[in-house]
């Protein structure tokens, strides 16, 4: 179960602080026990392991109502709650006049070289200066799927800190197709 809101979140022992729930998960009935880092980076595909246990550390991960460290192992029907200094974001993405490197063009797709240090999509801190925010920008109409509105064209990503080609759907049709190509195991 997954909650999203933005609501003042009081800290046990009275003090009020500027945190907004974000994120609320309970626990399975029979659930394993596993490590809250690994069960939240398993249920959270936009956000890495390595910003889980950071906002462990910054006492943001609360588990029925406490803070908790990295380490701590999940139970059946604990609630789980991401609290962040700053609301919720609508997902909107902004058109930005940012430098891409296009290697190759058609109709139907585009082939970009991303720098390092370029972070692909919007996400919790980084909400510009990302490749999306250059490809609204610089292409009109490109096509998303109902549950990715804000990748429009995106079939697949490379970690920020990766410099490689990442292949951009121009069409619906295009970015169907490959989407399953790059879905397809190994044959």
């Amino acid at each position: 179960m997954v909650n999203h809101e933005e609501d003042e979140i009081e800290i046990e022992g009275g003090e009020q602080e500027e945190l907004y729930e974000h994120h609320r998960f309970i626990v399975e009935k029979g659930h394993m026990m596993i490590r809250i880092d690994k069960f939240l980076f398993n249920r959270m595909p936009n956000i890495s392991r390595n910003k889980i246990q950071q906002a462990c550390e910054d006492g943001n991960i609360l588990v029925n109502g406490k803070p908790v460290k990295s380490s701590y192992k999940v139970k059946p029907l604990d609630q789980i709650q991401i609290v962040l200094p700053e609301p919720v974001r609508e997902h909107e993405l902004v058109p930005q006049d940012l430098p891409i490197d296009i290697v190759y063009e058609d109709e139907d797709l585009v082939i970009i070289n991303k720098a390092p240090g370029m972070v692909v999509h919007p996400a919790y801190g980084n909400y510009t200066g990302t490749l999306m925010n250059a490809l609204v920008y610089h292409f009109s109409n490109l096509p998303a799927s109902a549950k990715n509105m804000d990748r429009p064209g995106l079939v697949h990503r490379i970690d920020k800190n990766t410099s490689g080609l990442l292949v951009i759907a121009k069409t619906e049709s295009a970015m169907n197709h490959l989407a399953k190509e790059f879905f397809r195991p190994n044959d």
